[in-house]
């Protein structure tokens, strides 16, 4: 019998930011000079850990802590699907999640910004997608930071992903975006991918059914693992 090889379509190169962009300031300290180096996977790179929820709570609503009062901000509920090049769904994948608060600062020591810190807002979160792809958390909108980039340099409202497969070394990242953010135009983040139709990939849809009456607004951002639809990544490289 024959071997069936399975392929897939690959993304187009400017469909995701490259490892090295002049306007984003820092990438110059910190982008590879030499060659990347391909290390084979052993089967500890791509079995584990297993990531599931008994191993890893799950920690989807970000706006109340045990025993506290609520995050100030306003309150939203942000879902979406999963899925590889054709749609299929990724099942029970931990999604990793982490923001600014309302004010614009993180709860990080790193974070220097004079806005107020929030203490009953807890900053990250994690879900797994179901077996349809799905995933759904309760949080609240970011607020804009300054970042130094430049003089008078500010980010975009944003949230950040982290998408985890089989194992460690099965790791994505990226960010998800507000519709109709003034920044968005000035982001040189935002801007690394030089594809509009990819850079749009990257801004959730208000979606009136993730909406809840009298709680929250909800928000749609579906990710696409690879080929030509995919999610732009923060690694610059993913096929």
């Amino acid at each position: 019998m024959s071997e069936v090889v399975h392929g897939y379509r690959r993304s187009d190169p400017a469909t995701q930011p490259p490892l090295d962009s002049p306007s984003y300031g820092s990438t110059r300290a910190r982008f590879p000079r030499q060659p990347l180096l391909e290390l084979p996977h052993t089967l500890t790179e791509t079995s584990s850990p297993v990531f599931t929820a008994a191993r890893y709570p799950e920690v989807a609503d970000l706006t109340a802590l045990d025993g506290g009062g609520e995050a100030m901000g306003e309150r939203i509920i942000v879902a979406g699907r999963l899925t590889d090049e054709d749609g299929r769904p990724v099942r029970h994948a931990m999604v990793e999640v982490w923001q600014a608060n309302a004010a614009g600062r993180y709860n990080h020591e790193g974070d220097t910004h004079d806005a107020p810190l929030d203490p009953n807002f807890r900053g990250m979160g994690r879900v797994f997608t179901d077996a349809d792809g799905w995933y759904r958390y309760v949080t609240i909108r970011p607020g804009a930071y300054p970042w130094r980039n430049h003089s008078n340099a500010w980010r975009p409202n944003h949230i950040h992903y982290s998408l985890f497969g089989s194992g460690f070394a099965q790791r994505m990242i990226t960010q998800m975006y507000f519709p109709g953010d003034p920044l968005l135009p000035l982001d040189p983040i935002f801007n690394t991918v030089s594809d509009e139709a990819a850079r749009n990939r990257l801004v959730a849809r208000f979606d009136l059914d993730v909406t809840e009456p009298e709680r929250a607004l909800g928000y749609r951002f579906d990710l696409v693992l690879r080929g030509r639809e995919a999610t732009p990544m923060e690694d610059g490289h993913h096929g």
